[in-house]
């Protein structure tokens, strides 16, 4: 039995956690005006390895995260949901996609590590743009950009962990 046939049948798997923290600014009328504290802590993974790297899975290089977001002047920290998406062929970027509910309004961030090119790897993927909307109506919250720490490496690499479903 090779690798891959291996790799199927024990359905491995990974999880990492990550923290992203920076600044957003609300759209006129939607909260406190100026640069205010944004931060989100999710896990990000996939249960089925074979999947996660098949190109004709659908789920090709598509990660499940959850985890806590807070966005100064909306929520302190609220559950999230949603996928880490790793973009690194075609498009260069790494898609984060969340919803999250605040005194009972949902809302979706979607952030974005862009132009990513192998020699630029230690800006590319630590920068995130991103933007919260309503869930219903899509109308735009707010701005943010948020930073991946290099101080926080070691923790993010420790919290690697492999799973298997069998």
């Amino acid at each position: 039995m090779g690798l891959w046939e291996r790799l199927k049948e024990k359905e491995i798997g990974f999880s990492i956690t990550e923290t992203m923290r920076g600044t957003h600014e609300f759209e006129t009328g939607c909260g406190p005006s100026g640069s205010l504290p944004f931060e989100f802590t999710v896990e990000w993974g996939t249960e089925d390895l074979t999947d996660w790297l098949s190109p004709k899975s659908g789920r090709f290089m598509v990660n499940n995260l959850a985890g806590t977001v807070r966005v100064d002047g909306l929520c302190d920290e609220a559950s999230c949901s949603g996928t880490l998406e790793l973009r690194y062929f075609g498009e260069h970027k790494i898609r984060y996609q969340f919803d999250f509910n605040s005194d009972g309004r949902d809302y979706r961030f979607v952030g974005e590590k862009v132009n990513i090119r192998p020699w630029n790897l230690a800006t590319s993927h630590t920068t995130c743009f991103g933007v919260i909307t309503e869930l219903d109506g899509g109308r735009l919250i707010s701005r943010s950009v948020s930073h991946f720490e290099f101080s926080s490496t070691p923790a993010f690499l420790s919290s690697l962990r492999l799973s298997m479903a069998k």
